[in-house]
């Protein structure tokens, strides 16, 4: 079987989208290659393969300049690639400097400069000048007809300047030339600009870790910190690595990893989170996590490896944009040679149509604008506090019609506080919460540290070697030993499997029912308070254009009828046990699907399940769960329900925009194929239109960094 070995590399001198295709194209031929992804956007590299060696060889038979970076070395591929782009620009400018000083006196004097004897020098100069416009294209469209390939941008540029060139349309040729040259110059730094924005928003990571030695505090990078090593944080400083406080107070910036400013007060005891930053005073930190196991770690690693889940548009485009271009080679072919053969017209009128074709042909508009405007997405959302693993996600999420809700933890705060004790058949109410925290002592369910801390605050405390024997009953309760009696804790499911008889609650609270050797002795009521900005998050997924949002919960009915009322939602299920919740969301995404994707929104560890099933699982909360971040498609990073609608509202602008980009781009290129076509539009036009439409393009799709934050914008 072949070991295949995932790596991501980080790609330097990536100047074109279509280059980008082109690599990701010639490397899905390699058999030893598995699968493939190379977004433009991000110039990033991900690839499955046997043989990487041969993957970093084919990269530089395709694009010798390209330079591929293994991630782990970023900060040093990023500087000296930065550098080298200075130097091509500069590079770039200059040619065209000279390529202009060369064109204005074509431009202006042709007729004079075309009487002999000044031909053979006219040449000369044109020739110098279309060299010095556009080396690198004629080198780029050579490379392309040397792989055998054929139709790229280079190539369509080289056979409409050098047709005009053969027509005698020497400025249209060199003018062309340049001023195509310029508008990728301003595309590449408009892309440029895009990215530095996007990675600003990546900025959080630590860069250094003050950690404690035999000689004091030493600067170390946080990879190579230990567990258990002690760490300092000082005023201003970013916390390197997640850790508990066990010196020192101060109030936490944790916008890096929410997305919102809600200053935490850390003291020791308290769990941080690598990230945040210490505002008022310094921490000393015991490390908990390594630092590639960290908060911040996930959140980078999620967010660059978003771009290896391509959304279907991108794919599209991607395969559109392959046979767009040979086709449109074809149709001018077409016109340049049918109608003077069919008509006896003029060759040279309809080859220039053929030629203004082709400059306007170009698909770059398309394959750079669509990528990037699903990037600047992903990188908002990820500002934002909203992980969204991929692209394929975001439009899934803009499509989603129902979304369903869990309860504890989700919509209330899982916070649960007794209420009230009801002792029956001959036990007091001290003997009632005693049996109950002897009987949850071992389990750490949010009712049974309720429970606990309701007998802590009475004043007792609990001898642990008279319980043994502790069994959870999933989805029902607990069962233990305490002294010589047997204890049952646990919900009206349970009482009545043991057949216990016993009282029948209806509260609008969690009821825990407690049974000592097979006698009801009473119950206990549990409060869980909505969360405040639940019912706002109802109404704007509703504004969001939602049609369907219901709750699925294992608590007690009449707690779930409570929580569903006050937030209006359409329906709920209760009493569930982890597998009838996937049973009961099957049965309601069948009913649901037909208007749509549905979204299933939980605490990302017991409802592990529902949240694999959903179109779109949302694991809320839960950045420190392993299972929440491994199995959820988009992950909540505060416990905050409004997120979820923010998250949808950010989906539904991104794919906006990069539709827009589409409809431009047909729009524009279809409108002058056929004013070209016509005759009605010449090269200048041409190209003209093509740059405009790149560049607008890449503006439009950077407008998504600039949203601000709102959960239902209108």
């Amino acid at each position: 079987m072949d070991n295949f070995v995932t790596e991501r590399y980080h790609v330097n001198n990536l100047d074109c989208a279509t280059c980008a295709a082109k690599i990701e194209n010639g490397l899905r031929k390699l058999e030893c290659v598995d699968d493939v992804t190379l977004d433009f956007a991000s110039q990033t590299l991900h690839v499955k393969a046997t043989d990487l060696r041969r993957v970093r060889e084919e990269v530089r038979e395709l694009e010798p300049d390209v330079e591929l970076i293994p991630a782990g070395k970023r900060e040093g591929a990023d500087e000296s690639g930065q550098q080298l782009t200075g130097f091509k620009f500069r590079r770039e400018i200059f040619s065209l400097v000279l390529a202009l000083m060369l064109f204005f006196p074509i431009l202006f004097f042709e007729d004079w400069i075309h009487q002999q004897p000044l031909v053979y020098f006219e040449l000369l100069v044109v020739f110098t000048a279309y060299f010095l416009a556009g080396w690198n294209v004629l080198l780029g469209a050579v490379r392309t007809i040397r792989r055998g390939t054929f139709f790229d941008e280079n190539v369509l540029m080289v056979i409409a300047t050098g047709g005009a060139i053969a027509i005698h349309a020497y400025p249209e040729a060199i003018g062309v030339m340049i001023f195509y040259k310029v508008g990728e110059l301003l595309q590449e730094l408009a892309v440029s600009r895009s990215r530095r924005s996007i990675r600003g928003l990546l900025a959080s990571r630590p860069d250094k870790a003050f950690k404690k030695t035999s000689k004091g505090f030493r600067q170390v990078v946080p990879e190579t910190v230990n567990v258990g090593d002690v760490i300092l944080v000082k005023p201003g400083e970013k916390i390197p690595l997640d850790g508990e406080v066990i010196d020192g107070k101060s109030q936490l910036d944790t916008s890096a990893l929410t997305g919102e400013f809600v200053p935490f007060s850390a003291k020791p005891g308290d769990v941080v989170m690598a990230g945040q930053i210490s505002n008022t005073g310094s921490l000393t930190i015991r490390v908990t996590r390594l630092f590639r196991e960290s908060s911040i770690a996930k959140v980078m690693d999620l967010v660059e490896n978003a771009t290896a889940r391509k959304a279907k548009t991108e794919k599209f485009i991607t395969t559109f944009a392959r046979y767009y271009t040979p086709a449109v080679v074809l149709i001018a072919a077409c016109i340049a040679f049918l109608p003077p053969l069919l008509t006896g017209t003029s060759f040279k009128i309809w080859i220039y149509r053929a030629l203004v074709l082709l400059v306007i042909s170009c698909p770059c508009a398309l394959v750079i604008s669509i990528p990037l405007g699903y990037f600047g997405g992903i990188g908002l959302a990820s500002r934002r506090g909203i992980l969204i693993k991929g692209s394929n996600y975001i439009d899934a999420l803009a499509s989603v019609k129902t979304v369903v809700f869990d309860k504890t933890g989700t919509l209330t705060r899982g916070v649960f506080r007794v209420k009230e004790l009801v002792n029956l058949n001959g036990f007091s109410k001290k003997q009632l919460l005693e049996f109950a925290a002897a009987a949850e002592y071992q389990s750490n369910h949010p009712i049974a540290t309720s429970i606990l801390t309701a007998f802590e605050e009475s004043g007792r405390k609990m001898d642990p070697a008279k319980i043994y024997d502790h069994i959870d009953i999933t989805g029902k309760g607990v069962m233990a030993r305490y002294g010589d009696q047997t204890v049952l804790v646990g919900n009206d499911s349970l009482l009545h499997t043991k057949s216990i008889d016993h009282h029948k609650c209806e509260f609008f609270d969690t009821v825990a029912h407690i049974a000592v050797d097979g006698k009801y002795a009473g119950y206990i009521t549990i409060g869980d308070e909505i969360r405040p900005d639940a019912l706002k998050a109802v109404e704007a997924l509703r504004e969001q254009g939602v049609e369907h949002i219901s709750m699925l919960t294992g608590d007690n009915r009449c707690a779930a009828e409570a929580v569903s009322y006050k937030l209006r939602l359409d329906g709920f299920s209760a009493d569930l046990l982890p597998e009838d919740k996937v049973q009961v969301f099957e049965k309601l995404s069948k009913d649901q699907k037909k208007t749509g994707k549905i979204a299933f929104v939980g605490d990302g560890i017991n409802d592990a399940p529902v949240i694999a099933r959903a179109d779109v699982g949302v694991a809320m909360g839960a950045l420190g769960s392993d299972a929440a971040v491994e199995t959820a498609d988009i992950v909540l990073m505060t416990d905050s329900p409004l997120k979820m609608a923010e998250a949808v509202s950010i989906a539904k602008q991104t794919r906006r925009i990069v539709w827009q980009n589409i409809t431009l781009a047909f729009v524009v290129k279809g409108s002058f194929i056929l004013f070209g076509a016509m005759g009605l539009a010449t090269m200048w036009e041409a190209v003209f239109a093509d740059m405009g439409t790149a560049l607008l393009a890449v503006a439009n799709s950077t407008r998504i960094l600039a949203k601000k934050s709102e959960a239902a914008p209108p």
